[in-house]
C-alpha cells in the first residue's frame, strides 16, 4: 500500500514548459519594473529644488563688524534678516519685563543662543502683513519700545524683537542659526 501513494521522481518535477514560461513571467515583471522606474524618476528628480535654491539654503554672515547697539540687514530666501548686537542696557530691559504681560510670551533667553544673549538674529518680516520694520539701520524709529517699529500698521518690537504694541499677532521670527565662532554665524 505504501507503493501506491508514492509517486514517481519524474511527476515532482514541472514539465520544461512551466519551467521556461515562470522564467518569462519574471523576466517580463522585471523588465517593465526596470522601465517604469526608469520613466518615473525623471518626473520624481524634476521635483527637487534647483541649484540655485539650495545655494540660498543657508548663508555665513560674519558679525565682528557689528559695534553694541547696532545692527545689519542681510538677505536669506529673499527675506530680510536682522543680526543685531544688543547694549548690556537692551539686554538689561529686554530680561525685566514680565512675560507673562507679552502677547507672544519669549523670554530674552529663548530667543538668543546659549552664551550669545547679546547677539538677536531674526527674520526682518513683520508677522502683521510682511512688511519690513524700521530699526535696523543707523537713525531709523525703532519704536517706542527700542527694537523695531513696523511703518505700514504700526507694531512696535521690543529690543528682545517681541511684540508689545500693534496689530502683529507674534515676535519677529528667529530662524534656524548656528555660531561657527565668537563672529561667524550660519543662518540656516
Amino acid at each position: 500500500m505504501a507503493s501506491q501513494t508514492q509517486r514517481p521522481a519524474a511527476a515532482a518535477l514541472p514539465p520544461e514548459g512551466e519551467r521556461r514560461r515562470d522564467f518569462l513571467y519574471i523576466a517580463t515583471g522585471a523588465f517593465a519594473a526596470v522601465g517604469g522606474a526608469a520613466v518615473v524618476w525623471p518626473m520624481i528628480n524634476q521635483m527637487n529644488p534647483s541649484a540655485d535654491v539650495l545655494a540660498l539654503a543657508s548663508i555665513d554672515v560674519d558679525l565682528a563688524a557689528v559695534q553694541p547697539g547696532q545692527a545689519i540687514k542681510v538677505s536669506w530666501r529673499g527675506k530680510p534678516v536682522f543680526a543685531r548686537r544688543l547694549t548690556p542696557a537692551e539686554i538689561d530691559a529686554a530680561n525685566k519685563v514680565d512675560v507673562s504681560t507679552l502677547r507672544d510670551p519669549q523670554t530674552l533667553a529663548e530667543r538668543t543662543k546659549p552664551g550669545k544673549q547679546e547677539w538677536l538674529i531674526t527674520l526682518g518680516v513683520c508677522t502683521h502683513l510682511g512688511c519690513v520694520p524700521l530699526g535696523a539701520g543707523t537713525g531709523e524709529n525703532r519704536g517706542d519700545y527700542g527694537g523695531y517699529f513696523c511703518p505700514c500698521h504700526g507694531s512696535q518690537y521690543d529690543t528682545a524683537a517681541r511684540i508689545r504694541s500693534g496689530p502683529a499677532p507674534t515676535n519677529l521670527v528667529v530662524p534656524d542659526y548656528t555660531f561657527r565662532s565668537d563672529t561667524a554665524v550660519t543662518i540656516g
